[in-house]
């Protein structure tokens, strides 16, 4: 049983499955930690359940040893979503270079002269909204959802801020020169939001490459969201040690 063939890519799920010390036995672990079958033990099933857990968010299938059993997690995961605050032109060139590194690219703006299918052909979903409402519309923010802040509007750069930081978002960037970052620092502060809170944000967004068009500054912020789901810092290869790609055991 393979659990590509059983589940969609636009479901996530991860497949425990016994390959050595224990008779074959498989758990699936779904995101609300519902499972179907088991390993065999309850200490195993709840081993199993964490590893899914892990795994299939960091979206990765991996071999794990508990004790002396060897375990395959087998995750499966949708594309994750890159959801740009702002229609600009930036989000444009985002969108399109996000949609060729097969993620799936959302615009929100409650602008909807701004927000429309003839400047965001790329564009997974078009949602002309606030960010509570829009967050609403397209299912909510999880730990594989990735946000770029990209207006200079205060009201919806906050807006967008304020909910994306008390989320569980995998990465949140937001655009804009060190004094603006300093403004806007001030004003969610006065909002509530912890020195944590605020330490989340990517600020400004992107890789230092220099970049000065839209295409460039999208490929800065591209590379850096990629960098933060690869678990790497963004550096150049040149200058690092070990291995290019990591792999599950």
């Amino acid at each position: 049983m393979s659990l590509q063939s059983e589940f969609s890519v636009a479901e996530r799920a991860a497949l425990v499955t016994v390959i050595a010390g224990a008779p074959h036995a498989r758990l699936l672990v779904r995101p609300d930690q519902s499972v179907e079958g088991t390993l065999g033990t309850p200490e195993l099933d709840s081993a199993a359940v964490a590893l899914g857990e892990e795994l299939m968010w960091a979206e990765r299938s991996e071999r794990r040893e508990v004790g002396d059993v060897s375990l395959f997690v087998d995750v499966t995961a949708p594309p994750p979503r890159l959801i740009m605050f702002g229609a600009v032109d930036f989000a444009g060139a985002l969108a399109r270079m996000a949609r060729a590194a097969g993620w799936r690219p959302y615009v929100i703006d409650p602008r909807g002269r701004f927000a429309t299918r003839e400047r965001f052909p790329d564009a997974e979903e078009i949602v002309v909204a606030w960010p509570d409402e829009a967050f609403a519309q397209i299912g909510g923010i999880d730990r594989a959802t990735y946000i770029a802040v990209l207006t200079h509007d205060p009201k919806l750069d906050d807006a967008a801020l304020e909910l994306a930081l008390r989320s569980d978002a995998a990465y949140i960037g937001a655009m804009g020169s060190r004094r603006a970052q300093e403004k806007r620092r001030e004003r969610l502060v006065e909002k509530g939001l912890s020195d944590d809170e605020l330490a989340r944000i990517a600020a400004p967004i992107g890789l230092d490459l220099g970049g000065l068009t839209a295409e460039e500054t999208a490929l800065s912020i591209m590379g850096e969201v990629v960098a933060v789901r690869n678990g790497r810092s963004g550096g150049r290869l040149s200058a690092t040690s070990g291995r290019i790609h990591e792999v599950g055991t």
